[in-house]
């Protein structure tokens, strides 16, 4: 964070300095809510929890080198008290974006928001230091810790910005108000908690009404190839940048096809050139969010070339998206067992029949949670994509979603071997590890709340180190 002092912390926040012999002592370190990362100069922020409440470690937090707790009671050693800790973090963040000369760029949608906010990452940090949301942390604790993290050498901040509701992401966007705004998509992920496309359109919306507008710098970056999308264009008094693969796209890809391991390669339009890409990521899903990154890219004054480079090149920083391993036997073990919406899982299950030709491909899926009355559809439609796909085996784990993943694939002709369903996780590792063969491709995905992880890791340590079982 940028160094600011007890005392202007108190005033930014609204609250009151308790056991604090000096308030010039400034926080030069990371404001923290983990309490084993605090260390010197840094900020505690202390949440009550259920089960955890973080003032129980004020003590610990200040002896590792933290300079103050910032929480809702005095706590005996240096602390600055509010009475609502989210809100005052909310308003520290928002007080240091305003101090920082960076540019915020802002990104939603319901789909590939965290591989895309990935890329921009890695695209913008070749030009200048950026600073990113690490992981999903895309709620009204993670974006204000994420955009603390920045400092005065900071020339990009990256955000992502969730939503479960109306309302979140212009609550969001008043902390960290951005210059930049992309919405990659509307689809279906929590379309049980907002009720309809025609609402999650709106939620998602709000981030381009949040922008300045042109004169003031603002830009709308908006998929052309979603027509959710597309109309918010009316919604911004922002410049408004199109990308995707449409024609009227400012930028856009061309001549798309897929190499032989399932990875993107296609010419890139901009507006200030061409280039041609192939990237490291699989599946061709990766190509919209390769040109919503493109778009951030051209915008904030990087060349075709530049940006065709930083693309090629870049990886995936998150966790548990796409992750390929290649066991030492020749199976390859896909773990995309991060989150799951129909989207994301249909787009999994295209980059395994890209990556398996010639080779036997195995479909490990679980519930796709938060889709309301649409759920039995969408887990049905899963299915039956699995088997049009020719996916050679599914493998649905779990309750009554997977059940309703293996109904889809049964009713689409999948009546012998070609899918089963298993009651959990270690029944899965122990079906795969007797029937898997070298050079057998395993895709492993579901929503998170499912930990199909789990199934990935120990196949992976399988290959590796011998029999293990699944946690």
């Amino acid at each position: 964070m940028i160094a600011l002092s007890l005392a202007e912390i108190a005033e930014v926040v609204g609250g009151q300095t308790h056991d604090i012999p000096d308030p010039s002592v400034q926080v030069t370190g990371p404001v923290v809510r983990d309490s084993r990362e605090a260390g010197p100069g840094s900020l505690f922020v202390a949440f009550a929890g259920e089960r955890v409440d973080g003032h129980d470690f004020a003590a610990a937090v200040v002896e590792a080198g933290a300079a103050a707790v910032l929480g809702t009671r005095p706590v005996g050693v240096p602390a600055i008290v509010v009475d609502d800790v989210q809100t005052a973090l909310g308003a520290l963040a928002r007080h240091v974006v305003r101090r920082l000369g960076a540019t915020l760029v802002a990104l939603t949608g319901s789909a590939g928001k965290t591989s895309t906010k990935d890329l921009i990452a890695q695209v913008l940090r070749r030009k200048a230091p950026t600073v990113f949301t690490p992981g999903s942390l895309n709620n009204e604790i993670g974006l204000p810790l994420t955009a603390l993290s920045a400092t005065e050498e900071t020339r990009f901040l990256v955000l992502e910005m969730g939503a479960r509701g109306i309302g979140h992401i212009s609550y969001l966007a008043g902390l960290t108000p951005p210059k930049v705004g992309l919405v990659l998509n509307v689809g279906s992920a929590h379309i049980g908690e907002f009720g309809g496309r025609e609402q999650i359109a709106q939620a998602k919306g709000e981030l381009v009404e949040a922008l300045p507008s042109e004169a003031e710098g603002g830009t709308a970056i908006l998929n052309a190839d979603d027509p959710y999308v597309r109309a918010m264009a009316s919604r911004t008094k922002a410049k408004v940048i199109f990308f995707g693969e449409s024609g009227e796209a400012d930028v856009r890809a061309e001549n798309v096809r897929l190499t032989d391991t399932g990875q993107p390669s296609f010419r890139l339009h901009t507006p200030s050139g061409a280039s041609d890409v192939t990237m490291r990521l699989y599946g061709e899903h990766h190509v919209s969010n390769a040109l919503a990154a493109a778009a951030v890219a051209h915008e904030l004054g990087m060349s075709a070339d530049e940006i065709a480079v930083a693309l090629s090149e870049a990886g995936s920083l998150s966790r548990w998206r796409m992750e390929v391993t290649e066991r030492p036997d020749g199976v390859t073990v896909v773990n995309d067992a991060y989150n799951a919406n129909p989207e994301s899982m249909k787009a999994a299950l295209r980059a395994l029949a890209a990556m398996g030709k010639g080779r036997r491909t195995w479909a490990v899926l679980g519930k796709m949670a938060e889709l309301g009355d649409e759920a039995l559809a969408e887990h049905d439609a899963v299915g039956r994509l699995a088997v049009r796909l020719n996916v050679s085996k599914l493998v649905a784990v779990g309750g009554r979603e997977a059940a309703w993943l293996q109904l889809g694939a049964y009713n689409e002709g999948s009546w012998g071997e070609e899918s089963v369903h298993v009651s959990d996780a270690q029944a899965a590792v122990d079906l795969l590890r007797s029937e898997l063969r070298p050079g057998d491709v395993v895709l492993v995905k579901a929503s998170r709340s499912v930990g199909l992880e789990s199934v990935a890791q120990a196949l992976i340590e399988t290959g590796a180190e011998g029999e293990v079982s699944a946690r």
